[in-house]
């Protein structure tokens, strides 16, 4: 298709047609209204455009080029040349809008800290929070979405609720009461952009910028610390122990309280039932509120999960937060929250000022996928492969990091967490990268200065078949510090 030019090129209504045009374009490309490999229009659609011969806009190109401003690609067109840095003029915050001072702006997201390795990724990559996608059944989601379209191709065009559709909503409390015996209706969920913005929402509607204090977990989650900092929230990092959050360390001002009690991020273990009541009468009599995000809980390896806090919950203190990005794909970004129904309303709210809706046809497809069962099939089969992986990297990490190396023990997730003593787990994280092999350090989770050594490694992108020879390369790695 021929390209056109949508902007507003203004000619001087005396003088030179030749001159005006190229200084018009000159302009353009300087002030980066075209970007660098945009491809123009022929001189012939330049001159119907600007109102000018054809013979003008050749010639005006042709200037252009001999310039620098434009590359002549023979018959592929004229595209605008990739300029320095320093064509283009760049303002920066203090000389536009000094009065901007918000913590994004000082880069103080209070997120992900700086990575220590760079480049492409590491053949044995233990990437943490992304599943295995190889098994999953793309072409039944591909009909599924492809019926949703069809569906939206018979309807008027409109907005979808805030809260959710209604069909996903429903298909989402029967799947949490039946895999996690949270009990809730479909008017109990909000859905959300994946659990990022359901931790988001919650933090605009609970916090009161400068006074609410929060309980983090340490090591915890960083990107739900991001959200409660963003929203004016005051931080109290908490200790664990085996059990999980030390409900006695948290301080009396606490009004919001973040735990991942099915399997704890990043350390893994999971709060006991006597540790989960105690957090929850803590609750009751400090009137604080309780965020549970079970981000990955539906990959057990017992039996029987324990019961979640909101199962236990009886004052309507806990917000359940829930993800489709483990148990389906990352990419879907949607996620959910089961909220109090005092709450309910302002999440509702807060999401429709943050923009309307999650995409229909996208929450439609996935609504389908979990009432027919495809989700339920999924996580049966996956939660088999995980339990595979974990425990080929358990005997890989005890034969070949013996001592060196203490486990975490879990009861589920797709990752495992292990302490080295004494090791500068940073320094390893940058060799095993030379190595071949992707890591994360404990340090990336603390806040403050954490005194757990040790890495995080996620198992839903290596195969159980591809485990034994990652883990000699880190033990190697190891072996040079």
């Amino acid at each position: 298709m021929e390209p056109s030019l949508e902007l507003d090129l203004q000619l001087a209504a005396r003088g030179s047609r030749l001159a005006s045009l190229h200084a018009a374009l000159r302009d353009a490309i300087a002030s980066g209204r075209l970007a660098p490999g945009l491809r123009l229009p022929s001189s012939r659609e330049l001159a119907a455009q600007m109102g000018v011969s054809r013979n003008t806009a050749v010639a005006a190109y042709e200037l252009l080029a001999s310039e620098g401003w434009l590359e002549s690609r023979g018959a592929g067109g004229s595209f605008v040349a990739e300029l320095p840095r320093a064509a283009v003029s760049v303002s920066d915050r203090a000389s536009v809008a000094p009065w901007a001072d918000s913590r994004w702006l000082r880069g103080e997201s209070g997120g992900w800290p700086a990575a220590l390795t760079s480049g492409p990724a590491p053949a044995y990559h233990f990437k943490t929070g992304m599943p295995d996608t190889a098994s999953f059944p793309f072409d039944v989601l591909r009909r599924l979405h492809t019926r949703a379209l069809q569906a939206a191709a018979r309807e008027p065009a409109s907005y979808p609720p805030a809260q959710g559709l209604p069909a996903l909503r429903a298909a989402i409390a029967g799947h949490v009461s039946s895999s996690r015996a949270v009990a809730c209706t479909a008017d109990d969920v909000v859905i959300t952009a994946g659990a990022q913005q359901a931790f988001d929402l919650i933090a605009r509607v609970l916090v009161t910028p400068g006074q609410t204090l929060a309980a983090v977990e340490n090591p915890g989650y960083p990107p739900l610390r991001a959200a409660l900092l963003g929203a004016g929230a005051r931080l109290a990092p908490v200790a664990l122990d085996a059990e999980g959050l030390v409900v006695s360390a948290l301080p009396a001002q606490a009004r919001i309280v973040c735990v991942t009690p099915s399997h704890q991020a990043p350390l893994g273990m999971a709060m006991s039932l006597p540790r989960r009541r105690d957090l929850l009468n803590w609750a009751a009599a400090h009137q604080a509120v309780v965020i549970e995000d079970d981000y990955d809980g539906e990959f057990r390896f017992t039996s029987r999960p324990l019961d979640a806090l909101k199962t236990l919950d009886r004052d309507g203190r806990v917000f359940y937060v829930g993800t489709l990005s483990k148990s389906m794909l990352p990419g879907l970004r949607l996620g959910y929250v089961v909220a109090p129904a005092w709450a309910r309303e302002a999440l509702v709210a807060a999401k429709h000022a943050a923009g309307f809706g999650t995409p229909a046809l996208t929450q439609a497809a996935v609504a389908d996928f979990i009432a027919e069962g495809h989700l339920l099939r999924h996580v049966r089969r996956m939660r088999a492969e995980y339990a595979q992986r974990r425990r080929v990297l358990e005997q890989m990490l005890t034969r070949h990091l013996g001592d060196r190396v203490d486990i975490f023990p879990a009861i589920a997730g797709l990752h495992l967490a292990v302490a080295l003593p004494g090791v500068d787990a940073d320094e390893l994280t940058r060799r095993a990268w030379a190595a071949g092999v992707g890591v994360e350090p404990l340090s990336r989770y603390a806040l403050g200065e954490g005194d757990v050594s040790g890495l995080v490694l996620g198992y839903g992108s290596v195969t159980a078949a591809r485990i034994p020879e990652a883990v000699r390369r880190l033990a190697k790695a190891l072996g040079t510090l």
